[in-house]
């Protein structure tokens, strides 16, 4: 992971400024397996993030707005219990590993004065926070591991805290570039930035890969193959490396806290270094400090998998649901393939009482000609033996009818089937972009008024007779996202299925303009005209807005739809979010973040 040893040792000397003696305000828990530290200094404030989340685990300071849950989890009651009025006295990083441990001083239930010790244990899938008695016992952890998650090293409330186990590689900040090649010499012979991996503590596979790009521009070359002058400058840059680990953050830091962005500038990678390996094919930018630093790399995806925690019940039934209709669907279309064969059944009847007077009852079969084919081959039809010829022939008029009558009906139940998987993705679209708890809530409260939730009952219960208490709030009305395009016209986008019903047929006028992709689940999207004329630029704006709030926001060459509001119609039971309209245009446009984002108003 790009948050190594190395880059953490420069974070924790930039968080140390102001955060050493700094005093806890208040403790949040806005994910399941992250804390918010509010700490207050003299002078100043800041918001100390704490995350074992297996994909970014890390600590930092950060400005990133956050929406915490109305009842706080029990690891957080349980820090506020303990830490409520701490205050900071010590940031210590253990070696060069990923793991912090912050002590705090606090005073206990008897008034007196103790040591309390947050250690962050950033290992990935294994990432920690663990809160530790001055006696060295683990008090809690926002993650248990027993001994069946794991033989080696248990965390649970009561045991003796131990660390990791230790990696035997060297220590850049001590150990000389002579030490740390004559390691790798003695390793595996793998290409250098594996070797690199192999005997230098504290450094992600993006450092080493720098490091080997420096000395030998074919990276893919074994460490053997290195020349004396290779050699020299693989030299030169550990003893490079092991000064920049060594210099204070701040005046003098040979550091350089880089974020590497693809061409679309979207957070690839990051480092405590410049960065020169990709060459053209990415974006690099310098940031001011290293919190920063992560805020830029991580609040999108942290976001992200905030509100994925926060959905997974929804997404369990809309999968659950989608899996349901997908499977009924699929025997009505079997149950459909066998109707077709109907006029076989009618033709049967029809041969059957042409040739009555050849048929005794008893008879399993009869042999006649088929005069349906032109060449009158013989076909033979099974008979049931039980019935007389009459009632055989009957027999295959009724199933012939009911044959038909099931076609129809097979039809317009698979039809209503395809249209619930429609809507439903629809459901799972505006779910995946759901960014905060109100838009979350709008999806659940759609899916309770179409039934495929159940409502809380206990507040559905009516009041008793004469009493005052306070009506049920209502549910909060979101407003539609609102851009400005750069010709100055309003466009609004809805966030959900109920919203695009609202935003299309109530709020927009007949000549206002409607965007939405074509054959693809996503948001209505409106130009409000005010009476004039859009531009085309605007028109593009708009469709690229369109195409970016929709299931095809990744995609390149989308086609959106686009019509004035009064050629859009709902049909009658149609499902929240589904309309039909007609006289419409197509435009074909790639969505564009950020140019998207710069139009964003609110």
């Amino acid at each position: 992971m790009a948050l190594d040893g190395a880059f953490l040792s420069r974070l924790i000397q930039e968080i140390s400024v102001d955060a050493l003696g700094a005093k806890v305000d208040r403790i949040f828990q806005p994910g399941r397996e992250e804390i918010l530290f509010v700490l207050r200094w003299k002078g100043g404030s800041g918001k100390l993030l704490l995350s074992a989340n297996a994909d970014t685990a890390r600590l930092q300071f950060t400005n990133a707005a956050f929406e915490n849950p109305k009842s706080p989890p029990m690891f957080c009651m349980f820090l506020r219990k303990y830490l409520g009025s701490a205050r900071l006295v010590e940031i210590r990083q253990i070696g060069l590993d990923r793991i912090v441990h912050l002590i705090f001083e606090a005073l206990n239930e008897l008034g007196d004065m103790i040591k309390i010790t947050v250690a962050v244990e950033i290992m990935g899938r294994h990432s920690n926070i663990i809160i530790i008695d001055q006696n060295n016992k683990i008090m809690e952890s926002i993650k248990h591991v027993d001994e069946e998650m794991s033989s080696v090293r248990q965390v649970l409330p009561g045991m003796s805290y131990t660390l990791p186990p230790r990696q035997n590689k060297l220590d850049p900040r001590t150990a000389s570039p002579e030490d740390i090649i004559a390691r790798i010499d003695s390793g595996r012979d793998v290409e250098l930035s594996k070797a690199l991996m192999d005997s230098v503590l504290g450094i992600s596979p993006i450092v080493a890969r720098e490091i080997a790009h420096y000395v030998n521009r074919n990276e893919h070359a074994p460490r053997s193959s290195l020349t004396e002058s290779q050699r020299d400058k693989l030299n030169f840059i550990l003893g490079q490396l092991g000064e920049t680990l060594r210099s204070q953050v701040g005046k003098g830091d040979l550091a350089a806290p880089t974020v590497v962005l693809d061409l679309n500038g979207k957070p690839k990678d990051f480092s405590f270094l410049e960065i020169h390996q990709y060459g053209h094919s990415v974006m690099t930018r310098g940031c001011d400090g290293y919190s920063s630093l992560l805020d830029v790399f991580y609040s999108e995806r942290d976001l992200i998998e905030r509100i994925r925690q926060r959905s997974n019940n929804l997404l369990r039934l809309l999968v659950t649901a989608t899996e349901r209709i997908s499977r009924k669907v699929a025997v009505q279309k079997e149950e459909l393939m066998q109707s077709t064969q109907r006029e076989t059944l009618r033709q049967y009847g029809d041969l059957l009482q042409a040739n009555l007077y050849r048929m005794e009852k008893g008879n399993s079969s009869i042999r006649v000609e088929n005069f349906f084919d032109e060449d009158l081959p013989e076909i033979e039809i099974p008979l049931d033996p039980s019935l007389t010829p009459s009632r055989n022939a009957q027999r295959y008029y009724t199933e012939y009818r009911k044959a038909d009558t099931a076609e129809k009906k097979l039809k317009e139940l698979i039809s209503q089937g395809e249209e619930e998987l429609e809507y439903l993705d629809s459901v799972f679209d505006a779910l995946s972009r759901a960014r905060t708890e109100a838009e979350l809530n709008a999806v659940r409260l759609e899916l309770t008024e179409q039934g495929y939730l159940r409502g809380d009952r206990k507040k559905e219960q009516k009041q008793k007779p004469g009493s005052k208490g306070k009506k049920p709030a209502k549910e909060e009305k979101l407003p539609p996202m609102k851009y400005v395009s750069t010709d100055g016209f309003t466009i609004l986008c809805g966030r959900n299925n109920m919203q695009n019903d609202r935003l299309t047929l109530k709020d927009s006028r007949n000549y206002d303009i409607w965007f939405h992709t074509q054959k693809i689940p996503g948001s209505h999207t409106i130009i409000i005209t005010d009476g004039k004329e859009p531009p085309a630029s605007t028109l593009e704006q708009a469709a690229m807005i369109a195409a970016y709030n929709s299931k095809a926001r990744e995609s390149t060459r989308v086609a959106v739809d686009y019509t004035i509001v009064k050629n859009v119609k709902k049909p009658n039971g149609a499902k929240p979010g589904m309309v039909i309209y007609d006289k419409y245009e197509t435009a074909i446009v790639t969505p564009d973040e950020n140019l998207v984002n710069s139009l964003r108003s609110i």
